[in-house]
């Protein structure tokens, strides 16, 4: 008994890997004709680079000192005019 629990656990797994080669080899068919199509890149192909929705923007910081000498004018100047 223990004989045909093995072949029956061998036809499973032979069956598994016939089936694994045959959806590799459709994928590739399949990437090969839309690659000619044009529907997707050719294999060698770079991927295009993706631009982001925010665009960083190119403007000067200043340094942390000059930023508070800074704050500290514009709020003194505040409170003696008001």
């Amino acid at each position: 008994m223990t004989t045909s629990k093995k072949t029956g656990q061998e036809k499973e797994a032979a069956g598994g890997e016939m089936l694994h080669e045959a959806a590799k080899a459709i994928g590739s068919a399949l990437g090969a004709i839309a690659a000619k199509v044009g529907v997707t890149r050719a294999h060698g192909e770079e991927q295009p680079k993706k631009i982001g929705k925010l665009v960083s923007k190119a403007k000067e910081r200043l340094p942390r000192k000059k930023k508070k000498k800074l704050a500290k004018k514009t709020s003194l100047a505040k409170s003696s005019q008001g």
